[in-house]
């Protein structure tokens, strides 16, 4: 009774747009200035969801909450705040529900124009442009650069920006954040657009964007784009990123790394390198957990160029399967390598001490991050596509994501670094190792670079006979292998799944053999292996043909990789993984 007629004097005397709602969601009075929000005033007895599309368990929760629900008529935006009427418990029938609605139609209007207003900064990388001009003549050369530069200034003026060229390769670009949603709604199309010109090369023409928002200043804005254009390069490039102060977003990544002709920059990351190590009194290397041969052949080829300059010279190498365990020992037979635990090496590592890492530079997947904290100055050399993660501070980062493996670039610097006459048989049996392991033999990922690298180290003494030693398994591995090659579920996009049974040590090295092998059946473009370890963790190898861009499936289960090389490790099942995996292509798919 003494709720009815609290109702009637609100809904009477109240000079506010306002209804009561009883516990079934109906109106149960309304005032005058309802009439604001509705275009008619007889909503009594009408469901509050029907009016509003506010459900009521949100109202119950924002009225116990005291926080505010958010309604828009389709020409007003009004704040709706939500209390109770009667005893004050939500669980009794004859509470009300007092929804007072405020018009903010204004400051939505106001903040819109403020945030379309809000300054973009970007800037825009003609990828490969050397590779592509030398590749043309000089006629097509010019066609080329001149097609290029319309495409990319048409799309500029679709957006009202300003756009400067200050390099044959680069521009920045400044517009308005109204464009932004209409660019991520497009996807960048402007990726796809530039594919399209003709040119002699065997690649096409490719763009990175990098874009920064939501600086302070229009300085940190360009700051922003800065970071965002080295990831997009550092994930191989055909792709746009937008940063903020927060996170990164991606957009494209779907064409593969394209090699560089010039080895220019290897020569300079060598002689860096070795200035680096002369000031230094030991040198420790160290790649990452669970090594394979990749990791381990690319710390034997540093350790040839820091051997040379007689420096203290130490690899780090913590618990390692069976996959390692052959080279692992016939590196441990060798007077060449000193190999010691993480715990011993932060025991010895001093202020004047040089950390080389190899292979990763993702903080979570080194063999120890207390090196890493420890040390005064730090090297990484990686050939994986940058992620947000990686490790701060280094005094030179050499990360290449075209090259097939970190024992290539690693391979080339010595070359620069030393010569042959300072690579031992086994550190070139070590590289070779690193670089077949990685190119699945070759097959996969490998570039004329590769070749000419396979094809120095052979020149210095690498032994195929002994490399291909380190790859054998025992029987028992061939038949968990041949289990799931034959469980394997096969899909009609060309996506084939399958779970390696049982419990493995060898998961990762299992399971990229699998998906490799699985690449092999005709039809099929992606392959997605998961199995999990003596310790339940859940692993999972991903490969393609290029059409399926598996570096960016896994990143969205929390790994990484290539194009058409990647994986990740999980603590799910792996029977669930695999059934997000699917769900996730199924709405890249739709």
């Amino acid at each position: 009774m003494y709720v009815g007629r609290l109702e009637k004097l609100l809904a009477l005397y109240t000079p506010m747009a306002m209804c009561t709602v009883n516990m079934q969601g109906k109106v149960t009075r309304a005032s005058e200035k309802i009439s604001d929000v509705f275009k008619y005033t007889g909503i009594e007895g009408a469901d509050i969801f029907a009016l509003t599309r506010l459900r009521l368990c949100d109202i119950i929760e924002a009225a116990r909450e005291e926080k505010s629900l958010y309604y828009n008529n389709g020409e007003q935006y009004f704040r709706v705040r939500c209390y109770t009427l009667g005893n004050g418990s939500l669980e009794a029938e004859n509470t009300s529900l007092l929804l007072y609605f405020i018009n903010i139609t204004q400051y939505e209007q106001l903040k819109e124009l403020y945030n379309d207003s809000i300054v973009c900064v970007g800037f825009v990388n003609i990828d490969n442009y050397d590779e592509l001009t030398k590749s043309a003549g000089e006629d097509d050369e010019l066609n080329v650069s001149a097609e290029i530069d319309r495409i990319v200034r048409q799309w500029a003026a679709s957006i009202e920006a300003a756009l400067a060229r200050y390099r044959d390769h680069r521009y920045e670009i400044v517009f308005s954040y109204k464009h932004l949603e209409k660019l991520r709604a497009n996807k960048f199309e402007i990726l796809d657009k530039v594919k399209e010109i003709e040119t002699s090369a065997d690649f096409p023409v490719t763009l990175s964007i990098g874009i920064g928002v939501y600086g302070k200043t229009i300085a940190e804005c360009e700051d922003y784009a800065e970071a965002a254009i080295d990831m997009a390069l550092g994930r191989g490039g055909d792709q746009a990123v937008i940063k903020n102060i927060n996170q990164f977003e991606y957009f494209g990544g779907k064409s593969q790394s394209v090699e560089k002709g010039n080895k220019g920059k290897s020569r300079v990351i060598a002689h860096a390198l070795k200035a680096l190590i002369n000031q230094s009194n030991r040198v420790f290397i160290m790649g990452h957990k669970n090594p394979d041969m990749d990791s381990f052949g690319a710390s034997m080829g540093i350790n040839c160029i820091a051997r040379s300059l007689n420096k203290e010279t130490y690899i780090i190498l913590g618990e390692y399967n069976d996959a390692l365990a052959a080279m692992a020992e016939d590196a441990k037979e060798c007077a060449e390598f000193n190999i010691i635990s993480p715990e011993r090496a932060f025991n010895l590592m001093e202020e004047t001490s040089l950390l080389v890492i190899v292979d990763t530079h993702r903080p979570m997947l080194i063999e120890s991050m207390e090196l890493v904290t420890k040390a005064p100055r730090k090297v990484l050399i990686d050939h994986h596509r940058m992620a947000e993660d990686i490790i701060s501070n280094l005094e030179l980062s050499y990360m290449e994501s075209y090259a097939s493996s970190a024992s290539e670039l690693v391979t080339e610097m010595v070359q620069y670094a030393c010569g042959r006459k300072a690579l031992t048989t086994m550190e070139a049996n070590g590289l070779m190792a690193g670089i077949m392991v990685d190119t699945n033999r070759f097959a996969v990922k490998a570039g004329v670079r590769t070749f000419e690298a396979a094809s120095w180290l052979k020149r210095c003494g690498a032994n195929l006979d002994n490399v291909r030693k380190y790859f054998q398994g025992d029987s028992e591995a061939m038949r968990v292998k041949a289990m799931c090659v034959a469980n394997a579920k096969f899909y009609d996009d060309g996506v084939v799944m399958s779970v390696l049974p049982g419990s493995n040590m060898n998961v990762q090295v299992l399971n990229s053999q699998v998906a490799d092998e699985l690449l092999t059946v005709k039809g099929v473009k992606a392959s997605f292996i998961a199995g999990s370890d003596e310790d339940g963790r859940t692993s999972v190898s991903a490969r393609s043909l290029g059409e399926v861009n598996v570096q960016v499936v896994m990143e969205k289960f929390g790994g990484g990789g290539h194009l058409s090389v990647a994986g990740t490790q999980v603590n799910e099942e792996p029977e669930r993984i695999l059934a997000d995996i699917r769900e996730y292509l199924d709405t890249l798919n739709s």
